[in-house]
């Protein structure tokens, strides 16, 4: 049997960086890998803004929560991404260590979100290729709708 890849995101308050990236790795990956996240400092609750962008795309988030970063969902995982969470990760060797510098959509509205979430996007379509390169992977999901053209 294949060993299926294991993914952690972390971000400080996975409620929003984290929970995209991990929403679109596992509709990408259809089971093939193993996704989870976490936050080094979890808030209470979901960024709305981050629903709201991911249920753009199809992609129901909003009964997620976010979870406390552990050593042990780090030391489970073949690859940790961290997006702005610091010196906050526990290494383990043979652990790949990845830092995605992404803006934080916290306070910012739903255009700055949608722009954070296709730069997600792009980058967790790059992981899964590098993950399953001899997989055919699904189509984008929608990206950003263009914006309205405002009447005359």
């Amino acid at each position: 049997m294949r060993h299926r890849p294991e993914v952690l995101f972390v971000c400080v308050h996975n409620a929003g960086r984290s929970q995209m990236a991990a929403a679109l790795l596992d509709r990408y990956a259809a089971g093939k890998v193993v996704v989870r996240s976490a936050g080094s400092a979890p808030a209470d609750t979901i960024n709305p803004a981050v629903v709201a962008a991911m249920a753009e795309i199809g992609i129901d988030i909003s009964r997620e929560f976010p979870k406390p970063l552990t050593s042990e969902a780090v030391q489970l995982s073949d690859v940790v991404i961290s997006m702005g969470c610091g010196d906050a990760c526990p290494v383990f060797p043979g652990t790949r260590y990845l830092d995605w510098e992404l803006d934080d959509p916290a306070g910012q509205g739903i255009d700055t979100v949608r722009r954070i979430r296709d730069d997600i996007d792009t980058r967790v379509r790059a992981l899964l290729a590098e993950l399953l390169p001899d997989e055919d992977h699904p189509p984008q999901l929608n990206p950003t709708p263009p914006a309205a053209e405002e009447a005359p």
